[in-house]
């Protein structure tokens, strides 16, 4: 007979209280509280991966261990789970099917629709191949809320940089018109991961956030850059590497760039380009990466 995650432990629980045993009732509570949230779903597409390392790092609102534990329910991540092959594309489907309209969809990376999408397959479903391009197609619509995750699944990126055969799309440009509420973009490369977290969080407790006219949440890119760099207005740098002055002489991309990199910084909150004496690229823009740096 098979038991869920969440039956097993209840039964557990009632077993031990029959025996007299002691229970940190709190930690129970919060891992049975994991099987009650909307389900998480991560596919990756044409990337690099960057914005699922950057989300293993979080610290803030807590850390990665207390997130997959006791914040939120993740049924789906070819990078971080121990399943593989046949199962992990059983688990995919089944899951979507099961939480149809609950379920939270995270892209990450572009989608290739060049050569049909078979630039990038995710997997086989039934022995037939699945592209991202049919992924995205198939659990965009089924979802509840769909989240790019990074530059490449909000805007295109550098997989859809140049010339390029691969006609990388963002999750925006395929799913318009095909999902009950907006695809929500955290672009940066990679995205934030407080950035991220918080987003899945908000999400499950208060539901979409306020978007600007690019599909970003205006909660963490309402401002540029520049407007909060402890640089502006303190002259100009005289080269890359200075540790003082302001580097939009030399091609700085910080007047036009929203992100949070001046407040939240990165590392565990440690530092920031230009905090290191590098001007800002432009990492989350809607156009980079073309002249991230002139």
């Amino acid at each position: 007979m098979k038991i869920s995650r969440r039956d097993f432990l209840k039964w557990s629980v009632a077993t031990g209280v029959a025996l007299n045993l002691e229970f940190d009732l709190d930690n129970v509570n919060s891992v049975l509280a994991a099987e009650t949230d909307p389900p998480i779903i991560w596919i990756q597409g044409a990337g690099c991966s960057g914005c699922t390392i950057s989300t293993l790092n979080v610290t803030t609102p807590t850390t990665i261990d207390d997130v997959l534990l006791n914040k939120v329910s993740m049924k789906y991540n070819n990078t971080i789970m121990a399943a593989s092959g046949d199962l992990t594309m059983q688990t995919l489907d089944q899951c979507a099917t099961q939480y149809a309209s609950q379920f939270i969809l995270v892209i990450e990376g572009a989608i290739p629709t060049g050569a049909s999408g078979n630039y990038c397959i995710i997997g086989e479903v039934a022995g037939v191949p699945m592209t991202m391009q049919q992924a995205v197609l198939k659990y965009g619509p089924m979802a509840k809320y769909v989240v790019a995750a990074g530059t490449c699944a909000s805007f295109g990126g550098v997989s859809a940089a140049g010339t390029n055969n691969t006609a990388c799309k963002s999750a925006k440009t395929l799913l318009t018109g095909k999902t009950t509420n907006p695809v929500v973009n955290l672009p940066g490369c990679p995205v934030h991961p407080t950035v991220l977290i918080q987003t899945l969080l908000d999400l499950i407790l208060t539901g979409m956030p306020a978007l600007d006219n690019n599909s970003r949440s205006t909660k963490y890119f309402g401002a540029t850059v520049h407007n909060t760099c402890p640089r502006k207005g303190t002259g100009n740098a005289g080269q890359i590497g200075s540790t003082a002055g302001c580097f939009l002489s030399l091609g700085c991309k910080g007047t036009s760039t929203d992100n949070v990199c001046t407040s939240l910084k990165w590392n565990n909150g440690q530092s920031w380009c230009m905090n290191v004496n590098y001007p800002c690229i432009g990492c989350s823009n809607p156009t980079f990466p073309t002249n991230p740096l002139l």
